[in-house]
């Protein structure tokens, strides 16, 4: 079982990364909230890991940090939330933010996510309530941050927005909503920026 990967960050096709450690590369799935805490490509990397088995894939789900890797079990532990779901609950808010919801029993925020309709915001509330440790956020982090910021720089306009607009339609929002958001965006936003902008303004 793969726990913990640390290693060199190869690439960042969000909400995808490729990690090296000691010449294999791991291709990792990350929430945006741990997206936008990555390096730049070519440093070192830590990421918290839970793998999921499957019949036709073997896939590593990472985390920045242990508050994330465990709102994320509590999450495809509930009926009619799977790991996809999952990922994009915690891209479209952070641990805080969804304790906040459970704890005010605030579903309408939830609903707003791709794949979580009336019944299955009412049953994440209900059993969320309590299970979010927001304690241990610090723990087996990255090494650096504000990578993101980086990757868009570096970037062309044009690439930055189709890694933008696939980073959407791979969280489950339709390819319409994803163009009008990336539309809203101003030229030159960086893929980080513009991920985290266009998630704020579908969450509305």
């Amino acid at each position: 079982m793969i726990g913990q990967l640390n290693g060199i960050l190869l690439e960042k096709n969000p909400p995808q990364v490729l990690v090296d450690c000691a010449g294999v590369g791991y291709e990792v799935d990350v929430p945006m909230s741990t997206f936008y805490q990555l390096p730049a490509c070519g440093e070192r990397v830590k990421l918290l890991i839970h793998f999921v088995v499957r019949e036709d894939a073997q896939i590593l789900y990472g985390f920045a940090t242990l508050s994330e890797k465990n709102a994320f079990k509590q999450l495809v532990r509930i009926s009619g939330v799977g790991p996809r779901t999952a990922l994009g609950v915690l891209s479209g808010m952070s641990v805080q933010e969804l304790a906040q919801a459970v704890s005010l029993q605030e579903g309408g925020r939830l609903t707003k996510i791709p794949g979580i309709g009336k019944k299955t915001a009412e049953r994440l509330l209900l059993e969320l309530k309590g299970k979010l440790s927001l304690d241990l956020g610090g723990l087996g982090g990255l090494d650096a941050a504000g990578g993101g910021a980086a990757l868009g720089n570096v970037q062309s306009e044009s690439s930055s927005q189709n890694d933008i607009l696939s980073a959407l339609i791979t969280l489950g929002y339709s390819e319409r909503d994803a163009l009008l958001a990336l539309k809203s965006l101003p030229p030159g936003t960086g893929v980080a920026e513009g991920i985290k902008a266009a998630l704020r303004a579908m969450s509305k």
